[in-house]
């Protein structure tokens, strides 16, 4: 058998008394079911904490051991009882989220400006990395949640979309082809072509597109980063294509965003996580944010499925 905090609470309501009618009171508890409480927690412990006569209560040696140990326990459980309140409240907690670049820089601020005024208490720790490295961070246990493309069913998480993102043509300001309405593949590769390194993911999809429909990715330079990406292409060293949400940021880098077609390349974006846990109640309601403030661009739309 072991103390429990109904036995804590009891003992130092009557060390603090030395009076037992006033602790009953106090604990808005019979002085028979009092002394029972403590006679409990002495047998618990191997021996008497009080000396009681009729005239008054008196702490044993031992009792008085006990006392500041009995104190520090009980504070102990209640700041636990307190901090998981906090957390399943929402008034504090942790989350640790990965997400992509391209969504990291130009949707996730906006998102965690909306989540932080409704949550203050809630500390976001964000990884901003490649997409494949979000998967392998979430499959590994080192973040909650994160926010990528859609993966291969075969890596045993769990797939919550946001929307579908449309890929568009980013080119020169000066170049011919910036004063269209909508651009063609076939249009775009007749400029030097700008993208990612591999193993990028927006790479892979826009590789596997265009070997579908007969064409080859010729590429002329490429780079780690998209804001390289955007930078070169801004400058003049030829085009490129991006995932609509990083219009924004294309534009102020200098270039020229335009829808792109034949073939449309669009792919789902959306939260993962491992398939046998459950998120907190801080990354539910981030996941709940989420839903709420991402608008995919260029006219992709809301819901995932078939074009």
């Amino acid at each position: 058998m072991r103390m429990s905090v109904k036995q804590l609470r009891a003992f130092l309501a009557v060390a603090h008394t030395l009076n037992f009618a006033h602790a009953s009171e106090r604990l808005n508890l019979s002085q028979p079911a009092l002394s029972l409480t403590i006679k409990g927690l002495e047998d618990v412990l191997g021996g008497p904490l009080l000396q009681r006569s009729t005239r008054k209560v008196a702490l044993t040696q031992e009792g008085e051991t006990f006392l500041p140990m009995a104190r520090q326990l009980l504070a102990d459980w209640d700041n636990v009882e307190e901090a998981m309140h906090q957390c399943f409240t929402l008034q504090r907690g942790k989350i640790s989220v990965a997400a992509m670049p391209s969504f990291a820089a130009n949707v996730l601020p906006e998102v965690l400006k909306a989540f932080r005024d409704r949550h203050a208490g809630i500390n976001v720790t964000v990884h901003d990395v490649i997409n494949e490295h979000v998967i392998e961070m979430v499959r590994e246990g080192r973040v909650e949640m994160g926010i990528a493309f859609e993966p291969a069913p075969t890596h045993n998480l769990l797939f919550t979309p946001l929307g579908l993102d449309r890929f568009v043509a980013i080119v020169p300001k000066d170049s011919s082809l910036a004063g269209k309405k909508r651009l063609s593949w076939e249009e775009l590769l007749t400029l030097d072509f700008i993208t990612l390194q591999r193993p990028s993911a927006v790479r892979l999809m826009m590789e596997e597109e265009l070997a579908r429909s007969g064409r080859k990715l010729d590429v002329a330079l490429e780079s780690h980063q998209l804001v390289t990406v955007g930078r070169m292409v801004a400058s003049g060293l030829g085009g490129s294509a991006v995932p609509a949400l990083c219009e924004t940021q294309m534009a102020a880098l200098g270039a020229v965003c335009i829808p792109l077609d034949n073939p449309l390349i669009e792919k789902c974006i959306g939260v993962i996580h491992p398939g046998h846990t459950q998120l907190s109640k801080a990354a539910r309601a981030l996941l709940e944010t989420l839903k709420d403030f991402y608008q995919p661009g260029q006219g992709a739309r809301n819901t995932c499925g078939v074009a």
